[in-house]
């Protein structure tokens, strides 16, 4: 192998200064146009490559935002990553992923691991930080966005779709259609996405006069979704309409329910989500459901993270964006709505 080409290499043939080779490859350094273009076209003839982690070293940023992800099950999550990791990259920064549980020890060891890396910032989604964790990272400048989750601290940003007012749309749709025996999938009841869309379900059927008949708990996995399907709707008294927490269980839901127990979806049993993936657009599935906004709670969540690296003093923000209903074929549509 030959010697290494430096950025003294670089800057020699193209006839320019190494700090103007160190501004063309650094991300929103001012440099001219022509510099840029001879700086290079100087770097692909020799083969030259920046070092990141040197630069790192000297500017104090390591261009990297460490992503702390539950699991990637759901499919939300996948295109949540993807669209995350496309807003970095337009901002000059490069994700790091890691993979820790919803919250407890080893979220917090995966998060020690993590700021090992030196990233410049966290975003946490669907994991929940400890008070010692966020301390850390607040003493230390690391800022934090929470993806998808929101926590009772002040210290903490979060972006999440508006939960609460997406499950009284869905209660209020299901009602209109003339379900009377309204039941409830909850996802893992620790996590606030949870909470939020549950309170908002009741409080829309409550305003109608009505109340769950039945509820039962499935932690947002889709095993899980489907034992707890085989009891509800084995029974006599079974529901006539489901709310679960996100469309992945409510896949796991009509599986059941139409493969194992033999009824019509939407004729015997009406069956909404939340999330809106991809896959809830399929024929095969068709699914009612609640669209979360992915792509402006990406922008939002890097938005609020540049901000907060850019200028310390940055009060956290908290943004709940609004999610539109989605209507499809997996629920009874009411008179006078519209898919």
């Amino acid at each position: 192998m030959g010697e290494k080409v430096t950025a003294l290499d670089v800057a020699e043939r193209a006839g320019v200064s190494r700090s103007a080779v160190s501004r063309v490859f650094t991300p929103g350094a001012s440099v001219s146009e022509r510099t840029a273009k001879k700086v290079r076209s100087a770097a692909e003839a020799l083969g030259y490559r920046p070092n990141v982690l040197a630069r790192s070293l000297i500017t104090g940023r390591s261009r990297i935002i460490g992503l702390l992800v539950a699991y990637l099950e759901n499919q939300f999550y996948p295109e949540a990553i993807e669209r995350l990791s496309h807003e970095l990259q337009k901002q000059g920064y490069h994700v790091l992923v890691f993979m820790a549980a919803n919250s407890g020890e080893e979220a917090d060891e995966v998060m020690e691991e993590l700021l090992d890396y030196q990233v410049d910032g966290i975003i946490a989604a669907s994991v929940g930080m400890s008070n010692d964790l966020t301390r850390r990272c607040e003493a230390a400048g690391i800022p934090i966005v929470l993806f998808n989750r929101a926590q009772d601290d002040d210290r903490l940003s979060a972006v999440t779709s508006d939960n609460y007012h997406g499950g009284h749309k869905l209660a209020e749709f299901l009602v209109a259609g003339g379900h009377s025996r309204i039941a409830h999938i909850a996802g893992w009841e620790g996590a606030s996405t949870q909470r939020d869309r549950e309170a908002g379900f009741v409080a829309g059927l409550n305003a109608a006069g009505q109340s769950l008949c039945a509820r039962a708990v499935s932690d947002f996995q889709f095993e899980k979704a489907k034992a707890v399907a085989r009891d509800m709707f084995s029974a006599a008294d079974r529901p006539d309409a489901v709310f679960c927490a996100n469309d992945h269980m409510a896949f796991a839901v009509m599986d059941v329910l139409r493969f194992e127990l033999g009824l019509s979806v939407p004729g015997d049993v009406s069956v909404v989500g939340y999330d809106d993936v991809t896959l809830a657009a399929w024929p095969s599935y068709d699914l009612t459901t609640v669209r979360q906004p992915a792509g402006q709670m990406a922008q939002s969540c890097v938005g609020i993270l540049m901000d907060r690296l850019n200028d310390p003093d940055t009060k956290p923000r908290r943004v709940a964006l609004d999610g539109p209903l989605i209507i499809r074929g997996s629920a009874r549509i009411p008179k006078g709505w519209t898919s």
